[in-house]
């Protein structure tokens, strides 16, 4: 059965380009979009990238009970619309998301069989690096960004998997590893190979009855 995943790191750890990584090379990986009221960067979609909403159409639909998740961060807010899981998980792929250490805690509420996985940067000098070499924020803004991957990095033991991007290749291949192996766990696997368990179950039946005949006999 299909299942949620979600990919937290601190801003720059490479959580977003590990999913579109994934979204490209897994057919069985369906994304949920988003919903947020910062405004589009460069050529983001809305619809696409994200539901870019007002303030105002942000909180109404949060107290209506449509998000999985939401929160503020560096003074935006952001969700998880349940409608948007619940569209992929219903087409038979598992949903990725990027979401904070703040929302991933919600959201594990609202779908209890989620898995969290926690995308590590290899180093603070990487971090910063990436930070800056985007080019979009200030330095009051990256102070805060900084700021608040040191509340997330403290976070970690929320999660199930580490996974360190240094190597983009080799963490896309890890995180799809985790994708594999959570497909194999109870009781995703009991649920899948349920009507097989059972068809061995009654052939094992069958053949301790023929035994049972031939030792009476």
């Amino acid at each position: 059965m299909p299942f949620p995943i979600i990919l937290s790191a601190p801003s720059g750890g490479g959580k977003t380009t590990i999913s579109k990584h994934l979204l490209a090379s897994r057919p069985d990986v369906g994304y949920s979009v988003s919903a947020t009221t910062r405004p589009p960067r460069g050529d983001e979609v809305d619809g696409i990238d994200y539901h870019f909403l007002s303030p105002g159409e942000f909180i109404a639909a949060r107290e209506r009970g449509e998000f999985a998740e939401s929160a503020e961060v560096h003074g935006k807010l952001y969700g998880t619309l349940r409608r948007e899981v619940e569209r992929v998980l219903q087409s038979g792929r598992h949903v990725i998301m990027d979401i904070d250490v703040q929302g991933a805690v919600q959201f594990r509420r609202a779908f209890p069989d989620s898995v969290l996985i926690f995308v590590l940067p290899p180093s603070a000098d990487v971090l910063l690096r990436r930070l800056q070499g985007r080019r979009t924020e200030d330095s009051g803004a990256l102070l805060v960004r900084l700021e608040t991957a040191k509340r997330e990095l403290a976070s970690m033991d929320v999660y199930d998997y580490v996974v360190v991007n240094g190597d983009l290749e080799e963490a896309v291949h890890q995180v799809s590893a985790i994708i594999d192996a959570e497909q194999l766990r109870r009781p995703r696997a009991v649920t899948r190979l349920g009507d097989r368990v059972a068809e061995l179950v009654q052939g094992v039946e069958r053949g301790i009855a023929a035994l049972r005949t031939q030792v009476e006999a």
